[in-house]
């Protein structure tokens, strides 16, 4: 019976030492809570829906999933953190376009690599870009923006989230292949800029449909155009800026899953399937494509290429527009 014992007992402790320690882990991962890191303000497009997979995955995994706000830098301090922090799978960010596309090409002291100091996990959507003036500029479309604008010289003033992040880009774009002048308003994050849009202090804005259109729909704010390629579901009678007065423009935000490099391959596998599994639910595809998002989940091979050619065509419209930010 002993024997018998001995011999039960060494076959499984071989059966455990056969199985990778990295496999094993993500089995068994995550064990404790997760901190998801958004390196926006509460209340934005990124911070929506960040909360909204932050609550699936604390459901599915049985562990909490924290959400932790970390603004400022146009998403750059959080990313940061992110970047610094340890690859065990237990901090990760809600990433966009502006902080691992734009980012690299538009600031001369960026503290982080986008691709050296990340792992992809996987693109969770792109949004629809509304650009919103406030009731009180005379323009309708985006011909007759331009036309006051060149009328006007910096008569008008643009919003963004803060400089470096995508509004701030598009703006200069706008600046750029209209040839107009307007003054850039940085703010730290959309809230506080929707809100002085809203006031009417400044005269404009480009930003997601997340943020925009609960004050559309109430008249608040005029949508004058989307910077998508195309014209989106959600606002089919609002044309698109290449339509309307721009050919040519285009601006697409994303919002995506990183891990610090050196993150194991399990856990990335073990992250990226219950995150895309997610993005497949019914409840969260409606919530998302309510408030103007295409969902994508991908692999994170997928999207480290997405991520290369965004890159690639951001650094051609910053060098284009003149910004930089130092």
């Amino acid at each position: 019976m002993k024997n018998r014992l001995l011999v039960a007992t060494s076959c499984f402790a071989a059966a455990l030492l056969a199985i990778p320690i990295g496999a094993a882990l993500a089995q068994a991962y995550p064990v404790r809570a997760v901190r998801m890191v958004v390196p926006f303000p509460a209340g934005g497009a990124t911070d929506i829906v960040g909360r909204l997979v932050a609550q699936k995955l604390s459901e599915a995994w049985g562990q909490q999933v924290i959400v932790d706000n970390r603004g400022g830098a146009g998403g750059t301090i959080g990313s940061d953190m992110v970047a610094k922090s340890a690859p065990d799978g237990y901090t990760i960010l809600v990433a966009t376009s502006s902080t691992h596309a734009i980012a690299p090409s538009l600031y001369s002291k960026l503290t982080y690599d986008p691709v050296r100091d990340f792992t992809p996990v996987t693109l969770l959507a792109s949004a629809t870009i509304l650009l919103a003036v406030h009731p009180s500029v005379p323009a309708k479309n985006v011909r007759e923006l331009i036309a006051l604008g060149k009328r006007q010289p910096r008569a008008l003033s643009f919003a963004s989230s803060g400089n470096g992040g995508i509004s701030h880009l598009i703006g200069e774009q706008c600046k750029s292949m209209g040839g107009i002048e307007m003054l850039h308003v940085p703010y730290k994050g959309d809230t506080p800029a929707l809100v002085d849009l809203v006031s009417g202090q400044v005269s404009l804005m480009f930003g997601t449909a997340v943020s925009f259109l609960p004050y559309v729909k109430s008249g608040r704010l005029n949508a004058l155009a989307v910077t998508n390629p195309k014209r989106s579901p959600i606002v089919p009678d609002v044309p698109t800026v290449a339509e309307s007065g721009l050919p040519g423009f285009e601006a697409l935000q994303w919002f995506g899953i990183f891990a610090p490099a050196g993150t194991s391959k399990d856990v990335i596998a073990r992250q990226n399937g219950e995150i895309v599994k997610i993005l497949r639910l019914p409840d969260v595809r409606e919530r998302l494509s309510s408030l103007g998002a295409d969902v994508v989940g991908n692999t994170p091979e997928q999207f480290a290429a997405f991520q290369k050619a965004d890159a690639a065509k951001w650094a051609r419209i910053v060098k284009q527009s003149g910004a930089k930010i130092d």
